[in-house]
């Protein structure tokens, strides 16, 4: 048996100043061929997933290639085309296969197809003979449409999010393949369910909260043997697209069951939209509650997180910390910011230096002017660090050369590229140990919690401004098909 594996991910953000651009992907990874199968080292992520079923089924693994940048603007149509384009040159000459395991995000826009990962699949699909499967791992804020749900085609997404299971994810998908190939089982039926309905992704924790009774709910179907999987999909919401909204995606072999389980769980969703408003705190009250407090408060900068496409360059944190007397604390506050100038300023001055430099909206300059600070370098590096805790452990992520600056109580964390914050690492690596701080800033609506949240007091989610703006209404949505909850009154 021989099984062919390929991912593209990436999830974009339509308001984000940064296009995704093949370095983008270049300064993440790209594996070609059979780099796929040492590439990822340690990583708890989809891929790795796939290959230790197939391993243990003693299946052939066919690498196409394996491609990742954080989230984003949209992806030009050349970078696009380049990585679509070679895996396909390189499907069509591998082979015969019996099938093809695909890790997508779902929510991977074009500048010109607002629907990338259908794109993908029917690419791949054309080449493929009729009626050989293809098992798609997806994220749980896919963007699912109809494009997706082609023949000889099924899906199984993340249960999870925080987002932990990622590898097993890649499992489940990679399982369930090589039985339909092996013929134990009938290529299952897909159904889809939609609604108009935006959730911030501060309300969608599968561990607490309002999503939590209907991700119960959808474990139940699988645990009764009734559907094979069923997946939530509350969307990435920054994305402005047609038919943008909340999905349950349902898998069975009874293609009845698997219609009837979806609209269950998205008339579920539809009739708590008014439970899924999140719980915002100023961001000067949050300051003043961190100061003020015992232990560490841990805050959300939601409006300018990374991995929903911000380019995590704002300024509005720092601003806000030196108006409410942060830099004149006995006690530390940490935040990031990426400022590629900065850092090489830093690097220039050295560590012990004094420096006055401005940071802050080193990509978004129409939205605002740079603070000018005053400090001293504390701390170079690459930037380079494992995740340990925060999901995809063994992952290492790099934040481009980044310099550690003292503001009097304040510890800036400057960085040259936006790189997910999820994992307390990103601190730890650059010498600042969350037991030193009173409060801690990460640029994260909800995946911070995995790893940060054991050492916090209390968590807020600051109303922070930015692409990513944790509360819906403030998106400025122009392609997205309204009404639209809860932009709109429905």
């Amino acid at each position: 048996m021989r099984i062919a594996i390929a991912s593209l991910m990436q999830e974009s953000n339509s308001f984000s100043p940064l296009p995704t651009t093949l370095a983008t992907f270049e300064s993440y990874y790209l594996h070609r061929g059979d780099e796929i199968l040492t590439g990822y080292g340690d990583a708890r992520t989809e891929v790795p997933g796939f290959l230790a079923v197939l391993a243990e089924a003693g299946v052939e693994p066919v690498s196409l290639l394996a491609a990742y940048a954080a989230a984003s603007g949209t992806v030009t149509r050349a970078a696009f085309d380049a990585l679509v384009g070679e895996m396909e040159e390189r499907l069509r000459a591998a082979g015969p296969v019996d099938g093809l395991l695909l890790a997508l995000h779902g929510a991977l826009v074009v500048e010109d197809q607002p629907d990338g990962d259908g794109e993908i699949i029917a690419r791949m699909r054309d080449i493929l003979p009729p009626g050989t499967p293809i098992g798609v791992s997806l994220d749980l804020h896919g963007h699912i449409t109809p494009l997706m749900l082609q023949p000889d085609v099924f899906h199984i997404g993340y249960r999870a999010y925080p987002h932990i299971d990622m590898f097993e994810t890649g499992e489940r998908t990679a399982r369930l393949l090589v039985d339909v190939v092996a013929g134990r089982r009938p290529m299952p039926a897909m159904a889809l369910a939609k609604r108009p309905l935006l959730v911030s992704p501060v309300c969608t924790r599968t561990t607490d909260g309002p999503f939590r009774p209907i991700a119960l709910a959808a474990r139940a179907m699988e645990q009764s043997g009734a559907v094979i999987h069923a997946a939530l999909f509350p969307v990435q919401p920054w994305i402005d697209v047609p038919d943008l909204g909340f999905a349950a995606l349902v898998c069975a072999d009874d293609p009845a069951a698997a219609g009837e389980a979806a609209e269950s769980l998205a008339e579920t969703m539809w009739q708590h939209r008014a439970d899924f408003f999140p719980e915002l705190t100023p961001l000067d009250q949050a300051i003043r509650i961190g100061l003020a407090g015992p232990g560490m408060t841990l805050v959300s900068d939601a409006g300018d997180a990374p991995t929903g496409g911000s380019a995590a360059d704002s300024p509005a944190v720092l601003e806000a910390l030196i108006a409410g007397g942060a830099d004149k604390s006995a006690r530390l506050s940490y935040l990031t910011l990426c400022d590629p100038p900065a850092v090489a300023a830093a690097a220039q001055a050295g560590v012990g230096a004094a420096v006055r430099l401005p940071v802050g909206h080193a990509f978004s300059h129409v939205e605002g002017l740079p603070v000018t600070i005053v400090g001293m370098v504390l701390h170079l590096s690459d930037g380079r660090y494992r995740m340990t805790d925060g999901g995809p452990n063994g992952l290492e992520l790099c934040m481009g050369p980044t310099a550690v600056i003292a503001i009097g109580g304040i510890r800036l964390l400057v960085r040259s590229q936006p790189s997910m914050e999820w994992d307390k690492a990103m601190y730890v690596s650059q010498g600042l140990p969350l037991e030193d701080a009173a409060l801690v800033f990460v640029k994260s609506p909800s995946h911070f919690r995995q790893s940060f949240g054991p050492a916090a007091a209390r968590i807020l989610v600051a109303n922070t401004p930015g692409p990513t703006a944790p509360d819906m209404r403030r998106i400025p949505f122009t392609r997205a098909t309204r009404p639209l909850y809860p932009l709109d009154p429905i």
